[in-house]
């Protein structure tokens, strides 16, 4: 039977390499204590989170301000001073820049913490953990989760601390949006499966960066492998991989997939590889492999269902190894690292 609350707990290791912040204060309690459900996680890690924030002090930023005052502040707007007759009040409209609080982060963990209070399956000890950090973003302006820009979020030095938390609130929010319907809200049990599929493959990518840099993890741009240029070639679609590990003298490929259903049912009635997932991947190693060497592999890893039948595909196709397997989420952390410490094998040299 499965132990849920070792699967939650993986949700936060996840979250932790997905948003760099591996040494976060606080990490140890994560790894003992029991959540049921993942709201509860995530609302743990954001009560945790804002309360040493705020230690540290709020993320602020100069907002552009534009007030009518009785001295001269910043620059004065002569034409709205002109057009508000601002003047004949011994006034003058001037505008300036606020070092605030109010600003698209703190507005988005504000959105996060009320909606999880309002909507999420919390515990009450959490929840009254959420409503005690709330009064420090008091003056933080209330927003529609739906209207916050996550792409324009930005990090830096002094708000790297911020890359969890807001990792953490999109997640919530994306999760956990009310519906249409008044007094309702679509309660996810889990993330969705396409939000879960991004956490992923950051996840991957970030493990094997922070404990295998040597590698040169990361994500490629694959260009295709045209017998000649081709002024006609624009249209062909970006190969960008999940995760490429490059050795000495080899390369594996690695394409993360997080479905309900890891195997597709074919007319026969037999369960096999996703066709779209294996050609993918098999495009990515022939366009990358250009010597047609054999020295780069492709493996679809998916993270691991609870259905019978699951990938375990291990072939050559003309000359490079392709393979399909599984990474069970739902084991301890130690199983989870070991196995993908194993996934390196496949940089060996043949033979070894």
């Amino acid at each position: 039977m499965i132990d849920r609350s070792i699967v939650i707990r993986n949700v936060y290791v996840m979250l932790a390499y997905a948003f760099r912040t591996m040494r976060t204060e606080g990490a140890d309690r994560f790894a003992t204590e029991k959540f049921d459900h993942l709201h509860d996680l995530l609302a743990e890690i954001l009560a945790l989170g804002v309360g040493t924030q705020v230690k540290r002090g709020l993320h602020r930023d100069y907002l552009a301000m534009s007030e009518e005052l009785a001295t001269v502040r910043g620059r004065i707007n002569v034409g709205r001073t002109a057009s508000a007759r601002s003047i004949t009040r011994g006034r003058v409209v001037c505008e300036f820049d606020e070092y605030e609080i109010d600003t698209p982060h703190n507005q988005a963990l504000k959105a996060a913490i009320t909606l999880l209070i309002r909507h999420g399956e919390v515990s009450t000890p959490r929840k009254d953990a959420l409503r005690r950090v709330l009064p420090y973003l008091d003056t933080v302006t209330s927003v529609a989760p739906t209207s916050i820009r996550w792409e324009s979020l930005t990090y830096h030095r002094s708000n790297a601390s911020y890359r969890l938390l807001l990792g953490v609130c999109e997640l919530t929010i994306r999760g956990l949006l009310p519906t249409e319907s008044a007094g309702t809200a679509r309660l996810a049990s889990w993330l969705p499966d396409e939000k879960m599929n991004v956490l992923f493959e950051r996840f991957l990518r970030e493990y094997y960066a922070f404990h295998h840099p040597e590698l040169s993890p990361g994500a490629r741009i694959i260009p295709w492998d045209l017998d000649q240029p081709s002024i006609f070639g624009g249209q062909l679609p970006e190969m960008r991989t999940d995760v490429t590990l490059r050795s000495a003298n080899r390369t594996i490929i690695i394409d993360a997939k997080y479905y309900g259903n890891t195997l597709q049912q074919g007319l026969s009635g037999k369960e096999t590889v996703h066709s779209g997932n294996l050609y993918q991947v098999l495009a990515y190693v022939k366009n990358e492999d250009r010597k047609r060497t054999g020295a780069v592999s492709g493996l679809l890893l998916y993270a691991q269902t609870e259905a019978i039948a699951q990938p375990d595909l291990d072939v050559i196709v003309q000359g490079n190894r392709i393979g399909a397997q599984t990474l069970d989420l739902n084991q301890s952390w130690e199983s989870i690292a070991a196995r993908l410490e194993s996934v390196l094998d496949w940089l060996a040299p043949e033979g070894s």
